[in-house]
């Protein structure tokens, strides 16, 4: 797609913010978990296991109770927060594999948060995992506006905690201690959160910077080292073993390993990422900057149940049905914080409805900068700051391209669900009131008639045919 049809597909232009803020540009930390639900932190719920460092980031800042993923997998998530475009505009809408090592690239002519960033004077860097094109193509992270990447570049790879290598730019790190997947010595997302500490440790209050920490903690493979953390997990939880593909002479770089602990483990990974959200946090006041620093924590999607997990044992969804690939609010509905001392008002909750697509609009007024593309989003600055108007969604929006199609739309507390598009895409649209049933049980389409079909045509006019991703029916007009 050239840059012209882009503009013209696009929603507004942007303005930077009015809301009051300091004079300097803020440094910005976003912390994206892989596959968390909403009810796996204690603050939003979770009683088997407790996340401090991640409750202190909610009781210092701003608990967005109404808030949504971009998608309801990797890749296209991290499209819509990159680019500001929900999935029926934005350029990945799915998860698909490039040779040799890779997803789909993002195209070269998109422009991208850390781009924007970028030419407003930000250092930027990624580290974690990628997923939305392979080195030197247009997608390289490299070529999309990050400084710095470490990590994993594919998500495949990145489905094992103990892989042969990843990438520092365009440099492939090889981790010859695990010797080809044989070898479980080397635990990548410490290496990673190794980098990211370091990254911080450079930085000072001459230059803002970006800091984006896409980890992969809790997604499947279950495994954590064999530390303490796990150990204080082993034996308080009922366990049903799981047997995978595991590390060894005839290991792949693709799947997940065998778990006699699953429960244990995944407590032991939620526990793990949370403290590397507390070690970010203190690796910024140790520098001086936690004080000009907004940090947003949030998670991609909602819970997985492969490799061993049980997100209804540890209750991840919270009071919403469905999981990851589902449109339904388990699936996409997440947890979002925002902190910023002695910006955000501490201890707060907010019932804002909102979205990844917000984000690059949010952050093209932090930076003070203007981009003059299309966005789906708006500035979240007002209800983060509690000045200034607090511009709202007229809807959003969602669709998927696995499991024979999906779309989705949320206008104030309707919601709107269409299953499979692929095979009937003139069929049923399913219709909930989130404000009386959060969990879409109750199914209100035979009752609103008229609902059903005003919000059935906001899903077709917010869907915009892709090349890449199409729906199966487009392909054979």
């Amino acid at each position: 797609m050239n840059k012209l049809l882009f503009i013209i597909f696009g929603g507004f232009w942007l303005q930077p913010g009015f809301a009051q803020l300091p004079n300097s540009k803020p440094n910005i930390v976003f912390i994206l978990a892989d596959d968390l639900g909403y009810g796996d932190i204690s603050v939003n719920g979770q009683q088997k296991f407790l996340t401090p460092n991640i409750d202190r980031l909610a009781f210092n800042g701003l608990n967005f109770t109404q808030f949504y993923s971009g998608a309801t997998v990797c890749a296209p998530s991290r499209s819509a927060l990159l680019t500001g475009l929900h999935t029926g505009h934005t350029y990945i809408r799915g998860n698909k594999a490039a040779f040799p090592e890779g997803e789909e690239p993002l195209a070269g002519d998109i422009i991208t948060l850390p781009e924007i960033l970028k030419k407003a004077g930000y250092i930027t860097g990624a580290f974690g995992k990628w997923g939305l094109g392979p080195v030197g193509t247009e997608g390289d992270p490299n070529k999309q506006g990050i400084d710095h990447f470490f990590g994993y570049n594919s998500q495949g790879l990145a489905h094992r905690y103990y892989p042969d290598h990843l990438w520092d730019n365009q440099q492939k790190i090889e981790l010859q201690e695990n010797e080809g997947f044989k070898k479980t010595i080397t635990y990548a997302p410490d290496l990673i959160q190794e980098k990211a500490l370091s990254f911080i440790a450079k930085q000072s209050n001459r230059q803002p910077f970006f800091l984006f920490l896409p980890y992969i903690l809790p997604h499947a493979e279950l495994l954590v080292p064999d530390d303490s953390i796990f150990h204080t997990y082993k034996g308080r939880f009922p366990e049903k073993p799981f047997t995978g593909k595991d590390y060894g002479a005839n290991a792949i770089d693709d799947g997940y390993s065998s778990q006699p602990y699953p429960h244990a483990s995944f407590a032991a990974m939620v526990s793990r990422l949370d403290l590397y959200v507390g070690q970010v946090v203190a690796a910024l006041k140790a520098r001086g900057l936690d004080k000009n620093t907004l940090i947003i924590f949030t998670s991609d999607n909602g819970p997985h149940i492969e490799g061993g997990a049980d997100p209804d044992f540890f209750n991840s969804n919270g009071i919403y049905s469905g999981t990851k690939r589902d449109l339904y609010e388990g699936g996409i509905h997440v947890p979002f914080i925002a902190s910023w001392p002695g910006v955000i008002k501490q201890g707060g909750s907010t019932d804002f409805v909102g979205a990844f697509w917000d984000i690059l609009p949010t952050s093209v007024a932090l930076a003070k900068s203007k981009f003059s593309g299309p966005t789906d989003g708006v500035s979240l600055l007002p209800v983060l700051t509690g000045s200034g108007k607090q511009q709202k969604h007229d809807f959003l929006y969602w669709e998927f391209h696995e499991q024979d199609g999906k779309q989705a739309l949320r206008q104030q507390n309707w919601k709107a669900v269409k299953l499979n598009v692929d095979s009937l895409p003139n069929g049923p649209v399913e219709l909930y009131d989130l404000a009386n049933d959060p969990g879409e049980v109750n199914n209100l389409a035979a009752k609103f008639p008229e609902k059903v079909t005003e919000l059935n045509q906001l899903m077709d006019k917010a869907h915009r045919p892709s090349l890449l991703f199409p729906f199966k029916y487009e392909k054979k007009q």
